[in-house]
């Protein structure tokens, strides 16, 4: 069961893969036979570099509470994730703005776009989603990261060290996000 109810007659919503392309799920409901899709949900994520470093936050609640993780989170209605400008406040769209804010209290430069990539959220008493995350890496310019919000600890990690980490990442794309941040970093060889 999904957890939603069908919006015409209330009852509860049923999910299945069947006919849906690429995997997203199909909500219907089996009363009535409404039928809607369960599109992926926009993330924004940023990439701070300081020196040869990156800064990562260690979750602070679930899911996934204690593994590393990248400041950032989902888009919220009439936000965009645009980069503009060079704010001291993230250099980013409205998204990473309000994520950052109470997560990193850092001044970075200007933020350029590094990627997007697929993953899936699990939500209690609904099951997994698709999201679709989009990261942008900035450099440093001042401050030290502070622990808030949702984050429990904040902390530099050498980019030699992530794919050496014994540390459990939150996500499974953040192994394809790192690879991107390694070339990023070192440019073309």
């Amino acid at each position: 069961m999904s957890g939603s109810v069908c919006p015409r007659c209330g009852s509860v919503l049923a999910r299945n893969r069947r006919g849906a392309p690429l995997g997203t799920l199909e909500l219907y409901c089996p009363r009535c036979r409404y039928l809607m899709f369960d599109y992926p949900r926009p993330c924004a994520g940023m990439l701070v570099v300081k020196a040869e470093r990156v800064l990562m936050l260690r979750r602070g609640h679930p899911p996934r509470r204690g593994w590393l993780d990248l400041p950032g989170g989902f888009m919220e209605a009439r936000e965009d994730m645009e980069v503009v400008g060079q704010a001291g406040d993230g250099s980013s769209g409205a998204t990473l703005a309000r994520e950052l804010r109470p997560d990193v209290a850092l001044a970075v430069g200007r933020a350029r776009a590094l990627g997007f990539y697929w993953d899936r959220y699990f939500l209690r008493g609904y099951g997994y989603f698709p999201t679709m995350n989009f990261y942008y890496l900035a450099r440093w310019r001042s401050g030290e990261p502070r622990a808030a919000d949702d984050a429990a600890a904040a902390e530099w990690v050498e980019l030699s060290e992530l794919g050496r980490r014994r540390a459990r990442f939150a996500w499974r794309h953040m192994s394809d996000v790192f690879r991107d941040l390694r070339r990023a970093v070192r440019g073309p060889r």
